[in-house]
């Protein structure tokens, strides 16, 4: 039995995961799928969502489980859990990275998003500044992430997609390779993704190595549209 904490990115909630939630407990693990401030149930203002919050936040939950956990981040949850490693390293059993951003020190969203123009976000990104905030244009969201996934899937998750926070999406994470970096980490790339490119994805691994890479033929948003596919690799990392 192994102990999963799962986080989801920008603009989601741990709703993301409800496909995936039953798979992984049916298997006999424990799984929380939490919210980020300002996502889903766990309102917040756009000031308190930061990446210190995030960070703190699953580093408490992870270290809630009691145990090392199988700790995985979707897309921007990638910059969550691996400022979270820097803080609970020795609670983490394995970082995977599902379709994420994957920092090295000193790395924000916004750097590791750069120079990859087949992704539809930079295109489709409408910022707020007076609200400190930015979300998809209304017409692009269900292309941009649920490109894959069924009208009933995409339609119910477009509907539960809430502003980002800017100031969370600039932050650079800081770590060390005795901490965040010495704890494993496992990719899980998406070769239709929209919203991160499946050459972007290869680069971010690349620059920073894993010790497994799984492939899914599946759009940005796996956890709806390839769900038994992915809860297998899950369950493949927590099986060693």
């Amino acid at each position: 039995m192994a102990s999963f904490v799962l986080v989801h990115g920008a603009w989601h909630g741990g709703w993301c995961w409800r496909k995936i939630v039953p798979l992984l407990e049916s298997a006999g693990h424990r799984v929380d799928a939490l919210d980020l401030p300002g996502h889903g149930d766990n309102p917040a203002p756009v000031s308190e969502m930061t990446l210190d919050a995030n960070a703190r936040l699953v580093a408490d939950r992870v270290e809630a489980a009691g145990e090392p956990v199988v700790l995985v981040g979707h897309s921007m949850g990638g910059i969550s859990i691996t400022q979270a490693a820097e803080l609970v390293p020795e609670r983490i059993a394995t970082l995977v990275y599902v379709t994420a951003f994957l920092p090295g020190d000193g790395q924000s969203l916004v750097q590791l998003a750069d120079g990859d123009p087949s992704a539809l976000v930079q295109p489709n990104l409408v910022v707020d500044e007076a609200a400190g905030s930015c979300v998809i244009d209304e017409q692009a969201r269900q292309a941009v992430f649920f490109g894959e996934c069924s009208e009933e899937d995409a339609s119910w998750a477009v509907a539960q997609l809430v502003p980002e926070s800017l100031a969370a999406v600039a932050a650079p994470v800081r770590i060390t390779d005795e901490r965040a970096g010495a704890v494993a980490r496992v990719y899980i790339e998406c070769e239709r993704d929209r919203a991160i490119s499946i050459a972007k994805q290869r680069q971010m691994w690349a620059d920073r190595p894993c010790a497994q890479v799984f492939t899914l033929d599946a759009d940005h948003s796996p956890f709806l549209s390839r769900p038994r596919e992915l809860a297998e690799h899950l369950l493949a990392v927590a099986a060693g």
